[in-house]
């Protein structure tokens, strides 16, 4: 069985007076789709440089992370061949940016981003695995610091 590593944000920043995620429509995807950005690991890089960029190449926004949120497991099926897959997943702060300034190229892999309130991502992700991600930041964010002990805000 092939295996696939993988690594991504829930990468947030507060707007009126509350969290809010960001969350990229894949293309191809039906409107209402969302996801967190995430990506395969690129040859020398670790999942925290990946997840970086691929946040910042999915939804324009740049991110410092705040702590690892942990990994989701799956196997999937791609022409035919079984694949087992591992995302790890980072909490991460906006700096900078601008939701949907992506770039150039990267219309190929995301029709849309977004912020959604993160109160109502685990309601709004569309896959189980992230959305338990989005919940452990909801209460990092709760408890109003990370494991480490500092403000994710």
């Amino acid at each position: 069985m092939r295996r696939e590593l993988s690594a991504g944000l829930v990468l947030v920043r507060r707007m009126h007076g509350r969290p809010w995620i960001a969350a990229v429509r894949p293309r191809g995807k039906p409107e209402g789709t969302w996801a967190l950005p995430k990506g395969l690991i690129g040859p020398g890089e670790t999942p925290q440089e990946t997840a970086i960029r691929e946040g910042w190449e999915e939804t324009g926004v740049r991110a410092r992370l705040v702590s690892k949120l942990g990994d989701i497991r799956y196997v999937y099926t791609w022409e035919g061949e079984r694949v087992f897959k591992i995302v790890s997943f980072y909490l991460a702060r906006a700096t900078g940016g601008r939701i949907g300034d992506l770039p150039p190229g990267m219309e190929i892999e995301v029709a849309e981003a977004g912020w959604l309130p993160l109160a109502d991502a685990p309601r709004l992700l569309a896959y189980r695995g992230e959305r338990e991600m989005s919940e452990r930041a909801l209460e990092i964010l709760v408890a109003g610091s990370d494991p480490t002990g500092s403000d994710p805000l």
